[in-house]
């Protein structure tokens, strides 16, 4: 038997449900959806998760097209989902908690008695330790980003090169191979022996639908790979970007970019400009190195120091 939240399912079955993990401000009861699949024939365990931000809506299009299509019969294993992780911030379409102002993939593994987050996110890892793998979904926010695949453990961790194999496996593209900050899933993830890697589906405000056929695409080549599903999966050379290169504004005024997402870029090359509002121009910046044009701002006005694009750099295939 299968069981997450009031979500269970005996062999064969699919289940959906609510996993609790507190109340609103007037005692209501927050129940996270969640749903499981449990297949005819033995296998691995697979957790899935979306909208740990909370207007990070491409992972919850993802698994709304992959979970209806994924029938027990067919399945090997189990597999485990939370549609909607960040409960608090997506009923308001925000990307911190509001309850306590908290960036929830910073609070793994969490705490049961801790704050709103924490509280989350005990609950959403208590159901995801047991696993063999984990994929948490997410997207650049709503700036503009490349799709991409992060890989959070740091590349002395001894489950690197597993995650790594994850991260290819789904299939991006582009990789961002480089240690993420405490508290992330995807650190807490490999910490506990389980491969996990962080999918940032682009950066749209709402459902962007090219991004979420990359996840769509990428969550059944995890399926089929790792033996889920019968079917087999060609994974291409992924280009991955070890740092990245950070660029704000030395002016107030209005952002043209120079370059478009996914460019390649040499050092020296214009990045973007600043004008006023009238067309004179302010500023001019480059790229301090090679690399890959991976994101930027959504919005063209910026303010002196504000930040505008991001540059992959230290790129290499594998």
């Amino acid at each position: 038997m299968t069981t997450l939240g009031t979500a269970s399912a005996a062999p064969g079955e699919f289940d959906t449900g609510r996993l609790t993990v507190g109340e609103t401000r007037d005692g209501t009861a927050v129940g996270l959806p969640v749903a499981v699949v449990n297949g005819d024939r033995d296998g691995d365990t697979i957790y899935m998760q979306a909208a740990s931000d909370g207007d990070e809506l491409n992972g919850v299009g993802v698994l709304r097209r992959v979970v209806p299509q994924l029938d027990p019969a067919e399945i090997a294993g189990e597999v485990r989902v939370v549609g909607v992780t960040n409960f608090h911030a997506f009923q308001v379409a925000e990307h911190r908690n509001p309850i306590d102002d908290t960036k929830l993939n910073r609070a793994y593994p969490g705490s049961a008695n801790g704050s709103s987050s924490e509280r989350i996110a005990h609950a959403t890892f208590s159901a995801a330790e047991d696993a063999d793998l984990i994929v948490d979904l997410h997207q650049g926010s709503t700036s503009r980003m490349i799709n991409e695949v992060r890989v959070r453990c740091g590349r002395h961790h001894r489950l690197h090169d597993d995650c790594l194999e994850l991260a290819k496996v789904f299939g991006c593209g582009h990789v961002l191979d480089q240690k993420g900050p405490e508290g992330q899933l995807a650190r807490a993830g490999p910490d506990e022996g389980i491969p996990t890697i962080d999918p940032e589906l682009g950066g749209s405000v709402g459902f962007d639908e090219e991004s979420i056929q990359y996840g769509v695409d990428g969550v059944f080549n995890v399926l089929r790979y790792y033996g889920f599903l019968d079917g087999d999966v060609d994974t291409q050379p992924q280009t991955r970007a070890k740092d990245f290169d950070r660029y704000g504004s030395p002016v107030g005024g209005l952002v043209e970019f120079k370059q478009s997402l996914g460019d390649d870029v040499t050092e020296g090359d214009t990045l973007f400009e600043i004008t006023d509002v009238f067309g004179t121009l302010k500023a001019t910046v480059t790229a301090d190195n090679d690399g890959i044009f991976w994101r930027t701002r959504r919005l063209p006005q910026v303010a002196t120091g504000e930040y505008v694009c991001s540059v992959g750099t230290d790129v290499d295939t594998f």
